[in-house]
C-alpha cells in the first residue's frame, strides 16, 4: 500500500529558505546564516533611531539658538544716529511683556546709546497695574534729566488710557492719530460677589482669620460699609497719585476741565484740544521730521522662548486664574 499522507512544510527563516531540521546536512550554516540577518537588522534599526535623535537634538539646539537671538531683542547694530523706539503694547503688569522692568531696561539701553537721537515710547495699552506704570513714569522723568540732550516723545497707536496714558504723561510730547482713545484717568478695583448665588445653592463660606480686617474683599463674603470706605480711601490715594502725574508731566499744556479726571477717554483729536496730547502723528514722522533720523531701532526687550511655550500651552492663563482666584480684588488703571 502507497503511503498517502505528504510531509509537514518546514517553517521559513528570515532569509526566505526553509529553515533545516537539525539532523539535515547543512543545519549549522543556516542557523549561523539566520542569526547574522538578525543581526544586521537589529543594527540597521539601531542607526536608525541614532541617526533620529541626533536630528532630534539638532532642531532643538537650533531652537534654543534662534529663540536667544530672535526674542533677546530686534536690535541692529547702527553706527550713525538712530531713532530708538521703544514699545508699550497690552495690558501693564509684573506678569506680561508691558512690564516696569523690561520697559525701564529698554529705557536705559536706548539712552544709553550714543547713536540715539531721540526715543520714541510707542504706546498702545489699555492700562494695567498703578505700581508698574508709575515706575515707568518715574524712570523716564529721570533719564530725561540725566540725558537732557536726547528727546523722548510718545506716540499712541489704537489706545493709551488709564496706566498706559500715566507712563506716557512723563514724556517731552505725546503724539497720536486722530481716532487713537487717550484719557481714562482714573482707577478701579474690580472683582465678583458670589453670595446670593451661595445661599440659593446651600453653599457656606468657612474663612477663618487671625485679624479682624484678614478677610477683607473676599469674594465669597458680604460686603460691609467699612470695606466700602476703605477700599474707597485707597481708590482716592491712587487717583490723586494719578492726577498729580499727569499735572507734572503736561504742566500748562492741560487745558483742565471738570471731567478731566473722571475716567472719561477721548479720541486723538479731542486730545489735543484738552492739552492730554500735542499733536498728529506716527513713529515715522517722529523719526524722519522730528528727531532726523529715519532709522529707527526697535530696543523693546521681547519675551523668551520659554515664556513664549508656556503662554501657549496656557501656563500663564492657569497661572492668572489661581492668582484672580487667590486676591479676589485687583487695583487697575483701567
Amino acid at each position: 500500500m502507497s503511503d498517502n499522507s505528504t510531509p509537514e512544510p518546514q517553517d521559513p527563516s528570515p532569509t526566505g529558505r526553509s529553515r533545516l531540521p537539525a539532523d539535515a546536512p547543512g543545519w549549522e550554516r543556516a542557523a549561523l546564516e539566520r542569526i547574522a540577518l538578525a543581526a544586521i537588522t537589529e543594527q540597521r534599526a539601531a542607526r536608525r533611531w541614532k541617526i533620529f535623535f541626533r536630528f532630534l537634538f539638532l532642531v532643538v539646539l537650533l531652537l534654543l539658538v534662534w529663540g536667544a537671538f530672535s526674542f533677546s531683542g530686534d536690535r541692529v547694530a547702527v553706527t550713525g544716529r538712530h531713532t530708538a523706539m521703544i514699545a508699550l503694547d497690552g495690558e501693564i503688569s509684573a506678569d506680561t511683556n508691558a512690564n516696569a522692568e523690561d520697559v525701564n531696561a529698554a529705557l536705559q539701553s536706548a539712552f544709553e546709546d550714543s547713536g540715539t537721537a531721540g526715543v520714541i515710547l510707542r504706546c498702545n495699552s489699555p492700562g494695567g497695574s498703578p505700581v508698574q506704570a508709575g515706575i515707568i513714569y518715574n524712570e523716564i522723568r529721570r533719564l530725561r534729566a540725566k540725558y537732557p540732550s536726547i528727546p523722548l516723545y510718545a506716540v499712541v497707536g489704537d489706545m493709551c488710557a488709564s496706566g498706559g496714558y500715566y507712563a506716557a504723561a512723563a514724556a517731552d510730547r505725546i503724539y497720536v492719530d486722530k481716532a487713537s482713545i487717550v484719557g481714562s484717568i482714573g482707577v478701579l478695583m474690580d472683582s465678583f460677589g458670589f453670595t446670593g448665588l451661595m445661599d440659593k445653592l446651600g453653599i457656606q463660606r468657612r474663612l477663618h482669620t487671625s485679624g479682624e480686617n484678614k478677610g477683607f474683599f473676599d469674594p465669597f463674603s458680604p460686603e460691609t460699609p467699612k470695606m466700602d470706605a476703605h477700599a474707597q480711601e485707597m481708590l482716592d490715594q491712587i487717583h490723586a497719585q494719578f492726577i498729580d502725574a499727569v499735572r507734572q508731566g503736561r504742566g500748562k499744556r492741560l487745558h483742565e476741565t471738570p471731567e478731566m479726571f473722571s475716567g472719561l477717554f477721548w479720541t486723538g483729536q479731542k486730545s489735543v484740544e484738552l492739552g492730554l496730547a500735542d499733536g498728529f502723528g506716527d513713529s515715522d514722522h517722529v523719526a524722519r521730521d522730528l528727531f532726523k533720523a529715519p532709522d529707527i531701532v526697535d530696543y523693546t526687550v521681547k519675551e523668551s522662548i520659554t515664556d513664549r511655550v508656556a503662554r501657549k500651552f496656557g501656563a500663564a492663563v492657569g497661572s492668572g486664574a489661581v492668582k484672580a482666584m487667590a486676591l479676589g480684588e485687583k487695583l487697575n488703571l483701567r
